[in-house]
């Protein structure tokens, strides 16, 4: 395994300076977005695509500095009842495909997409619960009408270029757990796959470690994102975890996002680690910087610094008996 980090934490940065503090940093990897929410900063796919001299001034930077791409990741929802939204969020998921392809990049990550309750629908609509039955009836529609077409015809199109797409289970879209991206990759492809985010699967009460095991007997898992998600037990108590208030106001929510460590301790995260190797897992441990309580250099390094102390412990087999 290889630590490396999702570069739009260095979104106000240019390529080359966001490079040099992810090589002076001593990390191996990056992942670099292309599109949809997370933006495309340092990495605009369809202007690569047109130009082969920016594409190899692109593919210098990284390799000059002796990095590798773990991925490249347009987060979007190419499902949104939104078309224009649906169409731009398509666009960039099929070309950073093409680019991954020219870049012989294996993963792309983004989100399975939300569609509407209906073909009237102006936003998505994520369903939480089965009853009344018009939600039970929204989730069918949703997944026999667009979900299941739409990524049909995408796990051809991977095929075609010899990319494969890790959807990152996260609430708010029709893939948000173990069972959902499972559910996709079966019904509609093994190019399928997943991006495991722990800091989405905390809060919904799933365990990493169980979660990493059941997508590894699939063969779906393809990427990880470093994240960590943080409680507190007085509003949970008082509220529970469905919690739509602004992650800026983390005095009154029941949950935020952290740095990794700063939500579950080093034991936590050492069994995580401890199953990826154990499931052969030798991809990249990407490390994403949401932590609202701390700077994007203070965030940067204690991950970094954390998750190195794990990852020396795993290289040299103390970690299975810590």
């Amino acid at each position: 395994m290889k630590l490396g980090v999702f570069s739009v934490l260095f979104g106000q940065s240019t390529l080359e300076e966001a490079l040099d503090k992810v090589k002076n940093a001593g990390l191996q990897s990056v992942e670099i977005g292309t599109g949809g929410y997370v933006g495309n900063a340092h990495c605009k796919p369809a202007e690569l695509l047109e130009d082969t001299q920016k594409l190899s001034r692109f593919k210098e930077a990284i390799t000059s500095r002796g990095l590798e791409i773990s991925a490249l990741s347009c987060h979007g929802n190419p499902l949104h009842p939104n078309r224009n939204i649906a169409l731009q969020h398509h666009e960039d998921f099929q070309n950073t495909v093409r680019l991954a392809e020219l870049l012989n990049v294996e993963t792309v990550i983004t989100f399975s997409g939300c569609p509407g309750e209906s073909e009237f629908s102006l936003h998505p609509v994520w369903v939480t619960c089965p009853w009344p039955d018009d939600f039970s009836s929204v989730l069918q529609w949703q997944w026999e009408e667009k979900v299941i077409p739409y990524w049909k015809e995408q796990d051809q199109f991977l095929k075609e270029h010899g990319v494969r797409v890790a959807i990152e289970p996260h609430p708010g879209f029709v893939v948000y757990n173990t069972e959902t991206l499972l559910r996709l990759r079966n019904e509609c492809g093994n190019q399928i796959g997943a991006n495991f985010d722990p800091s989405h699967l905390f809060w919904q009460n799933m365990d990493p470690v169980v979660g990493i095991k059941e997508l590894a007997k699939a063969n779906a898992l393809y990427h990880f994102h470093a994240k960590d998600t943080g409680f507190d037990q007085q509003n949970m108590a008082a509220n529970g975890v469905l919690d739509t208030k602004s992650y800026r106001d983390e005095l009154n929510r029941s949950w935020i996002f952290r740095t990794v460590g700063y939500g579950h301790g080093e034991e936590t995260w050492r069994s995580i680690i401890s199953t990826l190797q154990l499931v052969g897992y030798a991809g990249a441990i990407s490390i994403e910087h949401e932590d609202s309580l701390m700077s994007v250099e203070e965030g940067f390094e204690k991950a970094t610094s954390f998750l190195n102390h794990l990852l020396i412990k795993e290289r040299t087999g103390e970690i299975w008996w810590a």
